[in-house]
């Protein structure tokens, strides 16, 4: 009886020894979840943290909760998830700025997106749209990419155009159609996205890389869209073709939110995120919640590495081409 009882305490000692990392990815996760993102609320990011947090809480039984660290572009929240504890109770809700454009404008950035961070998914994806004013005498006959790169060529110099800032994506945008067309455009930055919009329609500036925020003024007739900055068509927007369809392969950039873990966060805990993730955008009701900031869009881990690799190369090249320096 005694070697029963002995033997058996050795197979439940056993059994204790080999259930942990599975016990883990079953029953992650066992308390709130912090998801850390970069900017205000009210912001895409948030609105899109929130969507997703709320799905991922009724999924996993734990709340999401949502902290608002603003500031520097988002390398607040990056550096507090990239020194949180890799235990999948911290992640981070950020955009593509935050990751692929930061490590070149920033030279006291104090995270590294490749080395800190394990990447989940993208969810949405916005891609901006060029336009300019249809009842500004200076825009009027533009109607195509060509039109307005004509304009430029014929008075260099002279064309300005208005981004939401040194560094923001739609400068960038801006600045890689002029290398492409080799044309020289007059950089004119504003406090933000809807400053820019402003500054177009008061015809202060001739065209604009806007948000999708343009889509409902360049159907009501307030701006004409000349094209969407993403490989492929908005499809908000149908008519309207891409940069690359109006003469420039390859021209492709769009403002991301996306989601990120500490490096070493166990490998079940980031499948297990990654698989509710994609679950909740590819949902219907999420999903046109989600449309609102943007097309949705979900990659897996290694695709979404892969992007962000290419991205962070290819805008680094246009940073350095137009010498930007970040505000």
């Amino acid at each position: 009886m005694q070697r029963t009882v002995r033997l058996l305490a050795v197979i439940a000692g056993l059994c204790a020894a080999v259930l942990p990392t599975g016990a883990m990815a079953q029953k992650y996760p066992v308390r709130p979840v912090k998801v850390m993102v970069g900017f205000s609320a009210g912001g895409p990011v948030d609105v899109v943290a929130r969507i997703v947090g709320d799905r991922l809480g009724s999924k996993l039984g734990q709340p999401f909760v949502i902290e608002n660290r603003a500031g520097a572009n988002g390398m607040i929240a990056a550096e507090g998830v990239a020194r949180a504890e890799a235990d999948g109770y911290t992640m981070l809700a950020c955009n593509s700025s935050t990751i692929t454009l930061n490590r070149t404008l920033f030279k006291d950035i104090r995270y590294d997106p490749e080395k800190d961070f394990a990447p989940l998914t993208t969810v949405v994806s916005a891609p901006l749209v060029l336009v300019v004013n249809p009842e500004n005498p200076k825009t009027a006959d533009i109607k195509t990419v060509a039109d307005l790169v004509a304009a430029a060529k014929a008075a260099p110099g002279a064309l300005a155009y208005g981004s939401g800032g040194n560094g923001n994506l739609a400068h960038l945008a801006m600045e890689l159609l002029s290398q492409k067309a080799g044309v020289k455009l007059i950089h004119v930055p504003y406090r933000g996205g809807s400053a820019a919009e402003v500054g177009i329609l008061a015809q202060e500036v001739l065209a604009v890389f806007d948000p999708l925020s343009a889509v409902p003024l360049v159907k009501a007739g307030k701006l004409r869209a000349l094209a969407v900055s993403s490989a492929e068509r908005l499809p908000s927007l149908p008519d309207v073709p891409t940069v690359a369809e109006a003469g420039y392969p390859g021209f492709d950039i769009s403002f991301w939110v996306g989601f990120f873990m500490p490096k070493s966060t166990p490998a079940p805990i980031l499948e297990t995120l990654h698989r509710e993730i994609v679950a909740a955008a590819k949902d219907p009701a999420i999903a046109e919640k989600l449309g609102s900031q943007g097309v949705v869009s979900v990659l897996s881990p290694a695709d979404y590495a892969t992007k962000i690799a290419k991205e962070t190369k290819d805008l680094a090249e246009v940073v350095a081409a137009a010498n930007i320096k970040a505000e």
